[in-house]
């Protein structure tokens, strides 16, 4: 399964991208995320239904100067199948 997320909040110049990453190694999860121009970051992750729903959890915690209001998760079969987790810019 994959999954597109968009994060809201203050989640941009406070380490949140390389917490996602971090995160999605700790689980096994393939993807990437990204800043986005309106001031959200976006992630798409790769995994089991199971391992995704822990990870959305992860998501929404964030990192420790993060302040995470919102994440929305919107579900989809992958269209191309990811070999690991990057940050993009």
């Amino acid at each position: 399964m994959e999954i597109n997320c968009i994060i809201t909040g203050k989640v941009q110049n406070v380490a949140y991208r390389a917490y996602a990453q971090d995160s999605a190694d700790a689980l096994g999860v393939r993807g990437w995320v990204r800043n986005c121009g309106d001031g959200t970051v976006q992630v798409c992750a790769q995994g089991s239904p199971e391992v995704l729903k822990e990870y959305v959890e992860y998501l929404h915690e964030g990192s420790l100067c993060a302040e995470v209001r919102s994440v929305s998760v919107e579900w989809r079969t992958p269209q191309v199948l990811l070999s690991d987790f990057s940050i993009t810019h």
